[in-house]
């Protein structure tokens, strides 16, 4: 399903102008110069969920080529060029864009916990996950992913949080380590499941208050990386 906002005049894509600043967008405001040979795509399982980063329209068209059906957006729905151009290579493409949207520096909503386990039940596979550098956002729910749908063991889905991704732990993304590090030493004697554990004990505010980054870490994801 993908998402329905006003239309933009500034991203006004039946406009020659409005065209041209969406691609600007795309390639200078949101760093796609940097994407154009490097996706940081991976499969999580093969043939069925990938993952990368911001797909440009010809990343799509290609992906749509190599049989992906399904773009799950995890940057949410937003009145730039980026987005605006996602969303009309998907519609021309035959490909279904699903927005749900995660946040990278706090810990997850429950809402999203369940949105994320619900939508890996439903979607037509295979299908691709992005957020902007395909290394945080995306990792998250690669990991809930590997957990929901692959029936993995939180310990071991988390390996989807990693450098290998280039995510960052040291810095304020590394708040979604700490989530699952937090679940994982909450149930180490009563055994609950992840889901039972976000049900019944997940306190997000306590999350994001024992959460402490390193000053190093969010110099780099911060300032050198500007992750999003």
């Amino acid at each position: 399903m993908t998402a329905q906002i006003a239309p933009s005049a500034r991203y006004d894509l039946a406009t020659p102008e409005g065209r041209r600043r969406a691609n600007a967008d795309l390639m200078w405001g949101d760093h796609g110069f940097l994407r154009l040979r490097f996706q940081n795509f991976h499969w999580i399982e093969p043939g069925k969920m990938a993952r990368a980063n911001q797909p440009s329209p010809a990343h799509l068209e290609r992906y749509r080529d190599e049989g992906i059906k399904t773009i799950l957006n995890l940057r949410g729905v937003s009145d730039t060029g980026y987005y605006a151009l996602e969303r009309e290579a998907c519609a021309a493409l035959g490909l279904t864009l699903i927005d749900a949207p995660h946040g990278s520096r706090e810990p997850p909503k429950k809402e999203r916990i369940h949105r994320a386990k619900e939508i890996f039940e439903t979607i037509e596979y295979p299908a691709l996950m992005h957020c902007k550098s395909g290394a945080d956002r995306a990792g998250i729910m690669a990991v809930f992913y590997k957990h929901f749908h692959m029936g993995l063991p939180i310990e071991e889905a988390i390996d989807q949080l990693s450098l290998k991704y280039l995510h960052v732990k040291a810095g304020k993304t590394g708040m979604l380590d700490f989530f699952f590090q937090t679940y994982l030493a909450e149930t180490a004697h009563s055994k609950k499941s992840f889901l039972q554990w976000v049900d019944e004990d997940y306190d997000p505010e306590a999350v994001r208050q024992a959460f402490r980054a390193q000053w190093w870490g969010t110099i780099l994801t911060e300032g050198v990386l500007r992750r999003e």
